[in-house]
């Protein structure tokens, strides 16, 4: 859960990737509010970006806070896996952002957040440059533990900091940026939720919000490995290649994503099995257009009780049906003659099909770490904060975290959850004329 400063993005592999325009378009829709809208956010990304890549002015900026440039020195089997998409009819791009996110997707090489080597994390790049100033202050080792309340108001936090329970006060507003997995917890703790859920653990229900931990989404993960005649792992150059591919559906979004590792990725048992080697590769296939909604629950009232996640994946019949297709879409690319040089045999799935394939995809599917959705923005009755941000039926409070995702954005989270934060900072300040 990025329990370090700048959370995931100071964990992740720096993918930056915007999320397709349809998306944004959908937030917009949801929120009742342009400002989320493909071309509201376009603006955002040009003011945050310090684009290091082929111009383009009219989606790239270059002066902004958030250094973006393509990936350094490209691997060689991404190179060749990127011919191996055009060879089975997908279109190619310099970028992963700007035109491939605004049709029905491509391959390219990533655009990552990495500057001279060194991983470029939301905090690196928003507050180390102020943290002397005297009105910030970071505090490290804390696990915040409930909001403070005056019936529906909130007044500060309550927080765990070196064996004591702390309390500060908030002389405007409160923002909660937890994640998707701390930030429901947070605010069913604090009685903010289904009231139903917190009777069970004696919790007073200050706001009925049934849709608190609901909708939880996350792109779902198969390893698609594969062994080459060298070990890739001992070269330096550890490149992702992007797929997106909308051939299955009739939608107007991609639906299907795969990101190339020069390595082998799978568990011991599935390892064992397909007698996967130390060295290989692995297209990691993926479904960035779930269907299946999960659930973030409580399992106690006290702040250290572990939650509950009920991720639901794969329940949905459609997500399977994508999942088999993106694995034969790994599997046509990897059999294409640009990576014949790269594949000396196809270990994990090979050539399993029908039911024997649903069973390899449900025994290895994990999670792309792009969980989101469980405090979602809009206007129904499971909407937890409105386009501004602001919690519904409690005054002073705020989320800015992946957790307001309508629906999970296609492709990795970190820009997305950079652009929330953005939008944050604009409508916090517009508020109280800053």
């Amino acid at each position: 859960m990025g329990k370090v400063l700048g959370g995931g993005s100071s964990i992740n592999v720096m993918a930056w990737v915007r999320g397709h325009q349809n998306d944004w378009c959908y937030f917009a829709a949801e929120a009742g509010d342009k400002s989320w809208n493909y071309e509201s956010v376009l603006d955002i990304y040009r003011r945050m970006e310090d684009w290091h890549g082929a111009p383009d002015p009219k989606r790239r900026g270059v002066s902004g806070l958030a250094h973006v440039e393509p990936s350094p020195d490209p691997h060689c089997l991404a190179m060749a896996v990127v011919k191996g998409a055009e060879s089975v009819g997908m279109p190619s791009f310099d970028s992963n952002n700007g035109r491939m996110m605004e049709g029905h997707g491509g391959a390219s090489i990533l655009d990552v957040r990495v500057r001279n080597g060194q991983r470029q994390s939301a905090f690196r790049a928003y507050v180390t440059l102020y943290l002397k100033r005297p009105n910030l202050t970071v505090l490290t080792h804390a696990l915040v533990t409930r909001l403070c309340m005056q019936g529906d108001r909130v007044t500060g936090v309550e927080f765990h900091h070196n064996g004591k329970i702390r309390r500060v006060g908030a002389g405007s507003e409160v923002i909660v940026s937890l994640g998707a997995i701390h930030t429901p917890k947070l605010l069913m703790q604090s009685g903010i939720g289904d009231a139903d859920e917190l009777r069970r653990f004696g919790i007073p229900a200050t706001q009925h919000l049934p849709g608190v931990g609901q909708n939880f989404q996350d792109h779902v993960l198969v390893p698609c490995n594969g062994v080459s005649g060298s070990d890739f792992a001992a070269q330096p150059r550890i490149v992702c290649d992007f797929l997106l591919e909308e051939r299955h559906m009739a939608l107007d979004t991609p639906v299907l994503q795969a990101c190339v590792l020069p390595t082998p990725w799978s568990t011991p048992e599935v390892a064992a099995r397909f007698d996967i080697p130390e060295y290989g590769w692995t297209m990691c296939a993926g479904v960035v257009r779930p269907e299946s909604r999960g659930r973030v629950r409580l399992t106690g009232p006290n702040p250290l009780d572990p939650v509950c996640i009920q991720t639901k994946m794969l329940a949905d019949s459609r997500d399977m049906k994508a999942a088999i297709e993106c694995v034969e879409l790994c599997q046509e690319i990897a059999d294409s003659a640009a990576l014949r040089p790269f594949v000396k045999r196809a270990t994990a799935p090979g050539i399993l099909g029908g039911g024997d394939l649903e069973d390899y995809i449900r025994g290895t599917a994990q999670t792309y770490w792009h969980q989101t959705c469980t405090a979602k923005m809009g206007r129904d009755d499971h909407s937890v904060v409105d386009g501004n941000l602001k919690v519904y039926g409690i005054e002073r409070l705020r989320i800015a975290d992946g957790s307001i995702m309508p629906r999970v954005a296609t492709g990795n989270t970190m820009a997305p959850c950079m652009v929330i934060g953005e939008r944050a900072g604009a409508v916090v300040k517009a508020d109280h004329g800053l």
